[in-house]
């Protein structure tokens, strides 16, 4: 691949890792309630999805998801409602959510939240094959060109959760009061709430 493709890969894939989707909320408020160093393990949880997500890319899953209006409904709905689920137990639960639990048993949570929260969201997937489209040379293979534009996009994805993860730790001082704890759960999950419902009716590309 050309050094001018990888000059206007980098910075729009860079753009699209920091878009405050669904798994980078998850990332901005475990950085604010457990620390910088919890979040960014927990943030481990997304990227077996995610790289699943650009292997199904490389391989052409992504276009069988777009053209299956059975299979994009069967995920979507499951997303959504995982999404919603997990937003109003953030909201009712106030500031003891996840509060009592300590050290790895809190960890794996944390990540199977995040683990969860991607590999339900079909459009990921879709998004991966996309995007991934207009910097593949026709001229050469694509199932290589997309492993190598996969692990650029996976890496830039990590420098995302960090900066996620840190500007919520910045807040953790401010969520030690159990009132402001409960505040930030609330809005939290209200952004996850209608992550959730904008989901349920995000429409399968129409196909050509």
């Amino acid at each position: 691949m050309s050094p001018e493709t990888w000059a206007l890969f980098v910075p729009a894939a860079f753009a699209l890792n920091m878009y405050p989707g669904p798994n980078n909320v998850l990332a901005m408020t475990n950085g604010a309630r457990y620390g910088f160093g919890t979040a960014l393990l927990a943030s481990a949880g997304r990227f077996p999805p995610f790289a699943g997500f650009v292997l199904g890319a490389a391989v052409g899953l992504g276009a069988a998801l777009a053209a299956s209006a059975e299979f994009f409904t069967a995920i979507k709905i499951a997303g959504a409602i995982y999404l919603v689920w997990l937003g109003l137990k953030m909201v009712l639960g106030g500031a003891s959510d996840l509060t009592e639990a300590e050290g790895s048993s809190r960890l794996a949570a944390l990540a199977r939240r995040e683990f969860l929260t991607a590999i339900t969201n079909p459009k990921a997937m879709l998004v991966f094959t996309a995007f991934f489209a207009p910097f593949v040379d026709p001229t050469q293979p694509a199932f290589g060109q997309i492993l190598q534009l996969g692990a650029a996009a996976l890496a830039l994805e990590a420098v995302a959760v960090a900066l996620y993860a840190f500007a919520g730790s910045r807040l953790e001082r401010f969520v030690r009061d159990a009132r402001r704890l409960a505040l930030v759960n609330r809005i939290s999950g209200t952004a996850l709430i209608v992550a959730g419902a904008l989901l349920l009716f995000a429409r399968r590309p129409a196909q050509a």
